[in-house]
């Protein structure tokens, strides 16, 4: 069995070692053919091995990092002034081919920035792309941007169906992933210009495109594959994460009325555990960067140990489904397509 090697950057997010060290525990417990390499300070993080029972484990080791990439430092201050940062120096292990792939729970922008700095974008991609997994009534749908793009154009859109497509179809064996372009109604002439160009291209190719879907259409599963820019996508998915605590909530107050809703509720909670499982966020944890000559998966800053663990899961899944390298195939398919049209 090949070994998959993955780097994780050990002090990002808000909670550090106290969250990625155990995390690399059940990790390694569960993914039988991976080696992690812990990032970060040395000291600290030997003493969380050897309190974790992880000491002398031969496939966990640690590289020192003397910096830390702080949660609202800004990109590009990073970038250039944190060269020896977890973060960085996690990023440059899978340039160097050491490792096939990077978690990080940090800064968001700057782990974006970095990677496209240090890695660069497969041959035919403008710009990656951050693509997640939220729940839906059919099991779950990928969607992208989720907010490293403000601002795209119709191409840009393009390439994120092709990226969400493979992904798709890598991390859930959907042989023909379906497709859709998020816009305000599902008729063809709504919305703006730029996406009823962008939906032309994407038609064009051999994409399984559904046509226009609406922000319902995520949650309820429509298509396998939801596409928009990145200031939509990131108002839909913090949308979609207040609705779930706001139903927490709801139903938390409500069962703890009086005696009898919490008799009611004792009988309910095999019901309200599914329900709970089903919209918690850290289920769905673990957003991968695609379009990158690697693979950098992004967990959420404030990520618990299980939500943590389900990251590395993802970046374990995309170095056996080797994503990079079937996206870029899928582009150079459809730039040679383009050509023959031309």
């Amino acid at each position: 069995m090949k070994q998959k090697i993955i780097a994780i950057d050990a002090m990002g997010g808000d909670h550090g070692p106290i969250v990625t060290v155990p995390a690399a525990k059940i990790a390694l417990d569960q993914i039988p053919d991976i080696q992690l390499i812990l990032v970060g300070d040395s000291t600290s993080l030997i003493e969380a091995l050897r309190m974790n029972g992880l000491e002398g484990n031969t496939r966990i080791s640690v590289q020192h990092a003397s910096e830390v990439v702080g949660m609202d430092e800004a990109p590009a201050h990073a970038l250039k002034k944190k060269k020896d940062s977890s973060m960085r120096i996690a990023i440059n292990l899978v340039k160097e081919q050491k490792v096939q792939a990077c978690v990080s729970a940090g800064n968001t922008g700057a782990l974006m920035a970095t990677s496209k700095f240090v890695l660069k974008t497969i041959k035919g991609i403008s710009r990656p792309a951050i693509c997640g997994m939220l729940p839906a009534i059919t099991g779950q749908t990928y969607m992208l941007d989720l907010g490293a793009n403000i601002e795209c154009t119709p191409q840009n859109l393009l390439e994120f169906a092709v990226m969400g497509s493979v992904l798709a179809q890598s991390v859930e064996g959907i042989k023909n992933p379906t497709v859709g372009l998020l816009n305000i109604g599902s008729e063809k002439m709504k919305g703006s210009d730029s996406i009823k160009e962008a939906s032309q291209l994407i038609a064009a190719t051999n994409i399984n495109y559904r046509g226009f879907v609406e922000g319902d259409d995520i949650y309820k599963g429509t298509v396998n594959v939801v596409v928009t820019d990145g200031f939509v996508g990131n108002v839909s998915l913090k949308t979609g994460e207040g609705l779930a605590a706001l139903v927490k909530h709801v139903l938390q107050t409500e069962f703890k009325r009086n005696l009898f809703t919490k008799l009611l509720a004792l009988i309910s909670l095999p019901v309200l555990n599914a329900v709970k499982k089903t919209l918690d966020p850290g289920q769905y944890n673990g957003a991968s960067l695609l379009g990158l000559n690697g693979i950098v998966v992004k967990s959420h800053g404030g990520a618990d140990t299980s939500s943590f663990v389900n990251a590395i899961k993802i970046a374990s899944i995309e170095i056996e489904n080797e994503v990079p390298q079937r996206i870029s195939f899928e582009v150079e398919s459809y730039l040679a397509q383009m050509v023959e049209v031309e």
